[in-house]
């Protein structure tokens, strides 16, 4: 199996697997970073979601040979101490029910906010569309990303 030098969370890493093997896989099977959960394995849910150079992509259709020397940072590498302003405001608003997709939620909110640091409802909605949500939790995750832009912002 080949070796692919990966830059995660800031810090680098080694693995050993098949060039196939989805990036979501090798975070959590090889890295031991489970933050980052399985939800359908076809792109289409958004629990996966992790960065890529910043920008939000579905890990679990990315193989680890397609990421080169591109910088990945999962839900555990979003801050050091649980204070990035969409985890203060996830937290403050109570968005998770069953907080299977939050962290998937999380990581394309956090991308939002770097590219909108002001996002209107039509932003919001249009850069969550793919982020599904069981428990139907939309209008507090609308809520919580206005509330972590002001956190932001501040």
């Amino acid at each position: 199996m080949p070796t692919y030098s990966l830059t995660v969370n800031k810090r680098k890493m080694e693995v050993d697997v098949a060039e196939d093997t989805p990036l979501l896989w090798v975070l959590r099977d090889h890295l031991d970073l489970v933050g980052t959960k399985f939800g359908c394995g076809i792109a289409q849910c958004g629990a996966c979601t992790v960065h890529l150079d910043g920008n939000p992509i579905r890990s679990c259709s990315v193989p680890v040979s397609a990421i080169g020397d591109k910088k990945v940072i999962t839900i555990e590498g979003l801050s050091k101490d649980g204070k990035h302003p969409v985890q203060i405001a996830w937290e403050e608003i109570d968005v998770p029910q069953c907080g299977y997709c939050q962290a998937g939620q999380m990581m394309s909110a956090a991308a939002l906010l770097k590219k909108k640091p002001n996002p209107t409802d039509a932003d919001i909605d249009a850069a969550m569309g793919g982020n599904l949500c069981r428990c139907a939790s939309y209008l507090r995750i609308r809520k919580a990303i206005h509330t972590a832009a002001k956190i932001q912002n501040s």
